[in-house]
């Protein structure tokens, strides 16, 4: 995994990563780093249940990238984390930034959204947080202006193609796990549009690819034998989608721009 993160990740300006010895104390290199730090890459799994606590006392629970297979609905940390499988670090850098605006903009006072924020930390330090996240990645700069650079039609051709095949089998994954497992399928959901939306996937493009995938789920179907009447209630997910993208694109209106247009 550590290849495709320095690939997907490392590379580019805007970040820097400060990696953690796996045999070491995770809470304690974070301590270390607690001014340094603005967010978390976590593999699913790898803290205990005594560390989530230790970093909740310490007040070290930050926007937060769960990597690993999809299909759980336990949380590492928070309310607020974003999840990713570990076969799609194409969708790193996006999911990054997913995680910062989602851990910053819910109520305002940075924190992650119900019972699962981090509640040890008393008002001044929650708000100091949020503060510093604001900051330097700037509330703005994560959610109203999104880094173009990065977006789909302007990667290299390479790249372009292999985010575009990620976001496929993530898409897939929404659809094959759709009625029969909905803590997977939101997990997909959520990956798919956070990616759509930071790399400014057209809309066009987004519908193209659930119609792709039901017509290959349609022809295996008829090879098998079988009819794919049922296909078309999976356009009930391509409706989720495009509502979640709706509603990102939304909360990306900076308030004063709705004001001035009323």
């Amino acid at each position: 995994m550590q290849a495709g993160v320095d690939r997907w990740l490392a590379g580019q300006q805007r970040y820097r990563l400060l990696l953690c010895d796996s045999g070491g104390d995770p809470v304690a290199a974070l301590e270390e780093h607690r001014e340094a730090a603005d967010a978390l890459l976590l593999e699913r799994g790898l803290l205990s249940s005594e560390q989530v606590r230790a970093l909740r006392e310490r007040g070290l629970l930050l926007p937060a990238v769960v990597i690993g297979s999809i299909g759980s609905a336990a949380e590492e940390l928070h309310e607020a984390e974003v999840h990713l499988p570990s076969d799609r670090l194409e969708q790193l850098s996006y999911s990054v930034d997913a995680a910062v605006s989602r851990f910053l903009a819910p109520g305002g006072d940075g924190l992650p959204p119900g019972k699962g924020a981090p509640g040890d930390l008393d008002l001044s330090e929650r708000w100091r947080l949020a503060d510093r996240l604001q900051g330097r990645l700037g509330l703005a700069g994560v959610v109203y202006r999104r880094d173009s650079s990065r977006f789909l039609r302007h990667l290299p051709p390479q790249d372009a193609a292999e985010l575009l095949g990620s976001l496929q089998r993530t898409y897939r994954d929404l659809l094959l796990h759709y009625f029969q497992d909905p803590p997977a399928a939101n997990q997909a959901l959520e990956s798919f549009v956070n990616t759509a939306f930071f790399s400014d996937l057209p809309i066009t493009k987004a519908i193209e690819i659930h119609m792709n995938l039901i017509d290959a789920f349609a022809k295996q179907l008829r090879i098998q034998g079988h009819r794919g009447d049922h296909l078309q209630d999976y356009r009930l997910a391509l409706l989720d989608v495009l509502a979640h993208l709706c509603e990102m694109y939304r909360r990306s209106i900076p308030a004063d721009a709705v004001v001035e247009q009323l």
